[in-house]
């Protein structure tokens, strides 16, 4: 007696064969549909480079922008460098973010539609907040990209952003080394950028990604706020004459991780309002700048 076969027939196999290709068709549809939404999410990231030196490090940053989905570059200094220059680096792929690169004279104009800025920095000091690496402040960023602008911000190679530049970021962080801690910008913006990305991807492909927060106040807001603030705390005496810095920092440090949203912003800045009012009567004849509190 022949044992009956208890493999696949032929159409059995082809129907194996078909389910293999239609899923191996899904996976490629659900991998583009992954690359699709993180070119979304990307697309809201910007790199702002303050007074590079050397315009091939411009152009490395711009091919690493255009490789990681980030689609706007903002040079903060005097003058635009040449342009062949940067293209030599950034190849023909990242041409079109050379060509249409922002170009500001004050950091302060530069960040001002910005709701969210991570910047970068290798130095350690009383002034500097605790820092983390790029991997650990990454959930913390994902959040913010769906209904926020978000800046990568770059110091110059030869120093790095100033405590005066770091005040606008919201987060500050150092990439990790082994003793020497000065890296190449080039080298920085693609860490901080590939960290950026992977983590996007790896949220969006695990179904992780977190619930996005809420539109932020801009810089241009916040700034003025801040401006408000220092002048109702120094009325009112709160702000001493050689202490007025290390508080502003530590204010402007509580204030940017929270996140303020435009409403929050104009709710302070009538806290700030009534205090300076409040001061006026009680020192009628006293000259006031009331114009800065517009």
């Amino acid at each position: 007696m022949r044992t009956p076969q208890r493999g696949i027939n032929s159409s059995g196999l082809r129907i194996v064969l078909l389910l293999h290709e239609q899923a191996d068709d899904n996976a490629d549809v659900a991998l583009m549909g992954s690359y699709d939404t993180v070119r979304e999410q990307m697309g809201h990231v910007a790199i702002v480079l303050v007074s590079p030196k050397f315009a091939e490090n411009i152009g490395s940053a711009a091919r690493t922008a255009a490789n990681m989905g980030i689609g706007q570059l903002i040079l903060v200094c005097r003058e635009i460098p040449d342009r062949e220059t940067m293209l030599k680096l950034a190849t023909a792929k990242a041409a079109h973010l050379i060509d249409n690169l922002e170009h500001h004279q004050e950091l302060g104009a530069a960040l001002a539609p910005f709701g969210w800025v991570l910047g970068t920095s290798a130095r350690q000091g009383k002034k500097r907040t605790t820092v983390n690496s790029p991997r650990q402040l990454m959930n913390e960023v994902l959040p913010q990209l769906k209904n926020n602008r978000v800046a990568l911000l770059f110091g110059p190679e030869d120093r790095g952003l100033s405590n005066e530049e770091l005040r606008y970021c919201n987060q500050i962080t150092t990439i990790p080394t082994v003793d020497f801690s000065s890296l190449n910008l080039a080298q920085a913006v693609a860490i901080l950028c590939h960290e950026l990305h992977y983590s996007v991807l790896e949220a969006i492909s695990r179904n992780t990604f977190p619930d996005p927060a809420p539109k932020q106040g801009n810089k241009s807001e916040l700034e003025s706020m801040f401006g408000h603030v220092e002048e109702a705390l120094t009325t009112i005496g709160f702000l001493k004459k050689g202490e007025d810095e290390y508080w502003m920092t530590s204010i402007r440090r509580f204030l940017g991780r929270t996140g303020l949203k435009s409403k929050e912003i104009k709710i302070i800045r009538g806290v700030c309002q009534q205090l300076l009012w409040h001061n006026d009567q009680k020192n009628p004849d006293k000259d006031k700048n009331k114009e800065s509190r517009k």
